[in-house]
């Protein structure tokens, strides 16, 4: 005789599944202070505004296949990218995730995540804080030529206002990689309590 389906016998559900790789993915070692989780928790929101106010580009009719995919490219990798200042604090950032073949397991180099993270931090706030905060108060592109009059921040209104609202975060994004990136090579160059506190 066939036993009754008890529910408590199905999967797991997948918010269940979800709700644990969320977690792994932002739980932070031990060590890292609150406000250092709060700031790497808050770096994806930096670029998020950016990706969503670029995507209705990849709609509009008046470009092609090519194009649509490369917003909707830039748009999902620059979102990614963002996520990793979150490897500054979790515990995917100093050892390889289980679900790594051959390397699972293994302790990172603090240099491995350092010198990239550096070198981002680096990069964004050149581009971001400083060429494109500079360009944007000049009126001039990034290369120092003059803005186009089809550019979103002329046309004034609420387009320009919408404009502004989704960039202006950008600027905060070098800076805070580079903050979570001192903060982690304290925590594991610089060694034990000493360097666990954080900014």
């Amino acid at each position: 005789m066939k036993t009754p389906f008890r529910s408590e016998d199905r999967a797991p559900a997948a918010p269940g599944r979800f709700r644990t790789v969320w977690r792994a993915a932002h739980e932070p070692v031990p060590g890292v202070s609150r406000r250092t989780r709060v700031l790497a928790y808050a770096v994806p929101f930096t670029v998020l505004p950016a990706g969503l106010w670029r995507l209705p580009a990849a709609f509009d009719a008046g470009i092609g296949i090519g194009e649509r995919a490369y917003v909707v490219f830039l748009s999902l990798f620059s979102e990614a990218v963002a996520f990793t200042a979150i490897g500054l604090v979790a515990r995917w950032g100093e050892v390889v995730p289980a679900w790594v073949p051959v390397l699972r397991g293994r302790r990172i180099p603090p240099a491995a995540v350092l010198v990239p993270a550096a070198l981002g931090s680096t990069a964004l706030t050149l581009l971001w804080t400083v060429l494109a905060l500079t360009a944007q108060v000049m009126g001039t592109t990034i290369r120092g030529d003059a803005l186009p009059s089809d550019v979103p921040s002329e046309s004034g209104g609420w387009e320009a206002a919408v404009f502004y609202v989704c960039y202006a975060p950008l600027v905060l994004w070098g800076p805070l990689l580079g903050v979570l990136t001192v903060a982690y090579g304290r925590r594991r160059v610089g060694g034990g309590r000493r360097g666990t506190a954080g900014p």
